[in-house]
């Protein structure tokens, strides 16, 4: 029985084309082919091997709990388990015991002590958002719900004045943001509106307001309002921001997705390869491609092409992705990601 699809938020009009697109052809329109699949299956069960007895992952000095955790359960979600259902139901459950018990008093889900702590907030609110979506235990969903609503709440507040976020909440940051950050929030918060938790109209408006702000005269998202050039990986994520909020049609918006096009795919055909920030970039160009059903076959065919030879073969690690920046839980639950979003079991990435 497949999984059903709640709180949809309807995005009519996504697809953007430029005279740079590739034509798709006939045969690009059928699924991920079995291969691919393979690849996902054999990620997933080394995500659910290496799940701490807690319930957490980590990145690979032990750090980042609650963004591996939220990120490595929202791959999980993606095949379509649930807490109750499915092959990684328990992986799932384990999941969210974990964020829920290291969800604070004031509304931070994750360790104060991380000096980075918004990226597992906002990746959290994401993942408990979906849960939150299906869950059918009236008691459980008391709780989820009380945890995403402290979670926003903590989330506005810990906006700068200019709109944004940093990597820490602005009072403990002397009000300094950054462009990733930003958009980890605001995907978070979308999530959480999308399931039903209120969210003030001009907080998502402000992080827009900020994105605009922080755009270059070439048309990309820089790494913070006061410089730093304008930068693929965050242009990237700064469009699946625009788009999950509806924004597709804004000047901003397209002017965005063709510095995208021209920086990311189809122009550059990803010419900056498999390392560094490929996969954060990567993963949120990939949920605006997703929305364009012309392009998005030939995308995800050159991703597939550039992640299913890099999986481990054998041995402990067998499945994952490894990286050795941040580690391989972040880059497995990244890929697996990205290779299911055909399966559309997500809210917040569905057309």
């Amino acid at each position: 029985m497949s999984r059903p699809r709640l709180l949809v938020v309807a995005l009519a009009g996504a697809t953007l084309l430029s005279s740079a697109t590739p034509v798709a052809r006939a045969d690009d329109f059928n699924p991920p082919d079995a291969a691919t699949k393979a690849v996902v299956r054999r990620g997933l069960d080394y995500l659910a091997r290496t799940q701490s007895q807690q319930g957490y992952w980590s990145a690979g000095n032990g750090g980042y709990r609650a963004a591996m955790t939220a990120l490595a359960g929202t791959a999980l979600l993606a095949e379509g388990s649930t807490t109750t259902r499915g092959r990684y139901a328990p992986n799932v459950r384990r999941a969210v015991d974990y964020l829920l018990g290291v969800s604070r008093r004031n509304g931070l889900i994750g360790s104060q002590t991380d000096n980075h702590y918004t990226y597992g907030h906002g990746y959290s609110m994401v993942f408990l958002a979906q849960v939150f979506g299906e869950e059918e235990d009236e008691e459980r969903r008391r709780e989820l719900k009380g945890v995403l609503n402290r979670a926003v709440a903590f989330c506005i507040a810990a906006q700068t004045s200019r709109g944004g976020w940093g990597y820490v909440s602005a009072k403990e940051g002397n009000d300094f943001d950054e462009g990733s950050t930003c958009v980890t929030q605001v995907q978070g918060l979308r999530a959480c509106r999308n399931a039903g938790i209120a969210v003030p109209k001009e907080v998502i408006d402000k992080a827009n307001k900020y994105i605009r702000d922080c755009m270059t005269p070439e048309g990309g998202v820089q790494y913070s309002i006061k410089g730093g050039g304008a930068r693929p990986a965050i242009s990237g994520a700064a469009i699946a921001c625009l788009f999950s909020a509806g924004e597709q049609d804004d000047p901003m918006a397209q002017k965005l997705m063709k510095y995208c096009e021209k920086n990311i795919w189809p122009a550059q055909g990803g010419s900056s390869g498999y390392s560094g920030y490929w996969h954060y970039m990567h993963f949120y160009y990939a949920q605006v491609m997703y929305r364009d059903p012309e392009r998005w076959p030939t995308y995800r065919n050159f991703l597939a092409s550039q992640i299913r030879p890099k999986q481990t073969n054998g041995g402990p690690d067998d499945g994952s992705f490894i990286d050795n920046r941040i580690g391989p839980a972040y880059t497995t639950a990244i890929n697996c990601t990205i290779l299911q979003l055909d399966n559309g079991f997500l809210p917040i990435y569905q057309r």
